[in-house]
C-alpha cells in the first residue's frame, strides 16, 4: 500500500470517476475496493446528493482522489 493511502484512510476525500464522484470518508481499502462512508454523490448540474449507508468503489474505476485539507473523519 502507497504511503498516500495510509493517509487518506479515515480522512474526508473525494473520489472523481469518469462520470461522477463521491465525497465521503474514505473508511477502509479492501484489496482493490474502496470503502466511502458519509457519502454524497456528485454529479455534473446537481445538487450534491446524500447516500445511505457505505458506498464501495473499484479502484480500477477511479480517475483521481482529492484528500480534502483540514477534514477529519467521521463514522
Amino acid at each position: 500500500m502507497f504511503a498516500w493511502r495510509r493517509t487518506a484512510v479515515r480522512k474526508r476525500v473525494v473520489v472523481n470517476l469518469p462520470d461522477k464522484a463521491f465525497n465521503g470518508v474514505l473508511w477502509a481499502q479492501r484489496g482493490p475496493l474502496l470503502v466511502l462512508r458519509d457519502v454524497q454523490l456528485l454529479e455534473a448540474g446537481r445538487a450534491p446528493q446524500p447516500v445511505d449507508g457505505e458506498v464501495v468503489i473499484e479502484r480500477a474505476r477511479v480517475e483521481f482522489t482529492q484528500v480534502l485539507a483540514g477534514a477529519g473523519g467521521g463514522g
